[in-house]
């Protein structure tokens, strides 16, 4: 049996908190320590020690560091990782500029280093059953995918706004769900609580099969949402990534003797079904889907860096959008 992999944690804020509890029960992986370059003098969870440096992380000779610290922060760290040799999982996004993703893709790849993008809504349940049957074919042709993902304003985040923090997470989940890349994007953002950064946008755009996308994302609702509703044409998918819940609505069929409706080609109600899948902590399992890709060698199951530079180019030129008044297009942007 091989040794279990050493591994580090850059970052104690709230999602700091939530890697160390997986990381300190993952089977096969030795959890060594913290930094945390917010200085919080807490001290570290689960009896790890609380280092003051990365240096004094990497002199404990760790295999990868999970990198959970602000977004401004991502590059600098991540670089230094790269250049002493350690691998790492990298939380969305994966950093605050197209420059800076397309730096730390180059780090890691030149040194042949494996590195991945934490965005874990990729292995919520409903998500992982949701893609399963679209590959599968069970809602035909796909015609739209409309994503809500509203609450209250997450006090820990300071350093980017509702695009880069949260539409991400959208932006990733409907081009893995649909194996579709973004054609083009239309946007518009508001900043209505004081921040220097947008706290509500609304987006419209087009995938690489014709279909279209929705994305509606703000931190000013006192209502929690999380939904992706897919649509094509034998019904649509309903994915609640709360609750781990996929739910299915057939497309119904009515017969009518009136004649002037005949000839119109809608849809009417059908069967309803809400899928019993596994529901496994998402975060369990984008950490084993790494552990397991770092002893096989390759990628395996996780969001690769040139997958997180793609989101990142596609927030770009939402903000982009936004901030012109036009639709921004990607053809020119080369897929991955």
């Amino acid at each position: 049996m091989s040794a279990p992999l050493r591994a580090g944690l850059v970052g104690l804020g709230a999602m700091g908190r939530n890697h160390a509890r997986v990381l300190s029960g993952l089977d096969g992986v030795d959890f060594v320590g913290v930094v945390d370059p917010a200085g919080r003098p807490d001290a570290a969870p689960y009896g790890v020690p609380l280092l003051e440096t990365l240096p004094d992380l990497l002199a404990l000779g760790i295999d990868y560091a999970v990198v959970a610290c602000p977004t401004a922060l991502h590059e600098e760290v991540a670089l230094a990782l790269a250049e002493a040799g350690v691998g790492a999982l990298i939380e969305k996004p994966l950093a605050d500029s197209v420059e800076a993703a397309e730096r730390l893709v180059t780090a890691f790849e030149s040194r042949g280093l494996l590195a991945g993008v934490g965005h874990i809504e990729r292995y919520n349940p409903a998500l992982q059953s949701m893609r399963g049957r679209l590959e599968a074919g069970e809602l035909g042709e796909v015609f739209q995918v409309v994503t809500r993902r509203q609450g209250p304003f997450p006090h820990r985040i300071a350093d980017v706004g509702v695009v880069k923090d949260l539409a991400t997470h959208d932006i990733d989940l409907t081009g893995w769900v649909t194996g579709q890349t973004y054609v083009s994007i239309s946007a518009h953002t508001m900043a209505r609580s004081g921040r220097p950064h947008e706290d509500m946008v609304a987006a419209v755009g087009r995938l690489s099969d014709g279909s279209m996308v929705s994305h509606l994302v703000n931190w000013l609702s006192p209502l929690k949402e999380r939904a992706t509703v897919v649509t094509g044409d034998r019904g649509c998918f309903v994915a609640d990534t709360l609750t781990a819940d996929l739910t299915f609505y057939a497309n119904g069929e009515t017969n009518t003797e009136w004649e002037a409706l005949r000839a119109f080609r809608g849809v009417s109600e059908g069967d309803m079904i809400r899928y019993a899948i596994p529901k496994r902590e998402p975060l369990l399992v984008e950490h084993e889907k790494f552990r397991d890709a770092f002893r096989a060698g390759g990628d395996g199951d996780i969001v690769t860096l040139r997958q997180g530079l793609w989101t990142v180019k596609v927030s770009a030129a939402l903000l982009r959008s936004a901030k012109l008044g036009t639709t921004v297009s990607l053809q020119e942007v080369a897929s991955v």
